[in-house]
């Protein structure tokens, strides 16, 4: 049974009943897509952290306006922490929802544009580990956003083996790019 979110007021409804256009909408733009990233797979969760530590190098105002709308499209919510202190965002359940869709985003990256290796690897380990990395990490966020806790595999934290991939394409590069040393003539 397909049902409405209650919570979400008319200006939200999609344009048609099209499953893949409410989708869109509601992802809206490559902006919000990276925020929810950044999020997931960052863990970044004060505007401070997005803005500063993004690759993509987006501007304030952009930020600001794609967290809000993330944020009255359920996705995100926002802990107002007073002033002068930092807000905290938080992925809604809906926002975790969203792990397969960037898994398949990342593979449909890596087969058809231009990426980095210490960039993609971690899409790559996404299509390698398949659903079932998908629900360990959905398990994690839904511990560290929401406080639930995360059942008990007996398997690696998802978020340790994506860490750990990327480190180690970051010091694979790093290696590769330092000049051989020279050796001494006799």
């Amino acid at each position: 049974m397909l049902a409405k979110c209650n919570h979400l007021e008319a200006s939200m409804e999609p344009r048609s009943g099209c499953a893949i256009n409410a989708a869109v909408e509601a992802l809206g733009d490559r902006w919000s897509l990276i925020v929810l990233r950044d999020v997931i797979f960052g863990n970044r969760r004060h505007f401070r952290e997005l803005l500063a530590r993004n690759d993509e190098g987006i501007a304030s105002n952009i930020l600001s306006s794609r967290l809000k709308a993330l944020v009255a499209g359920g996705l995100l919510t926002h802990e107002d922490a007073g002033r002068g202190r930092r807000g905290t965002y938080s992925l809604t359940e809906a926002g975790i929802r969203t792990v397969p869709v960037m898994a398949a985003l990342g593979t449909w990256g890596l087969a058809h544009r231009p990426t980095s290796y210490e960039l993609g690897v971690r899409a790559q380990l996404l299509e390698d580990g398949g659903p079932e990395l998908w629900n360990d990490l959905m398990d994690e966020l839904r511990e560290l956003h929401l406080g639930i806790p995360r059942p008990d595999t007996g398997r690696p934290r998802a978020s340790e083996l994506l860490r750990a991939a990327y480190e180690r394409a970051v010091a694979e590069k790093e290696k590769a790019s330092e000049p051989s040393p020279r050796v001494r003539g006799r």
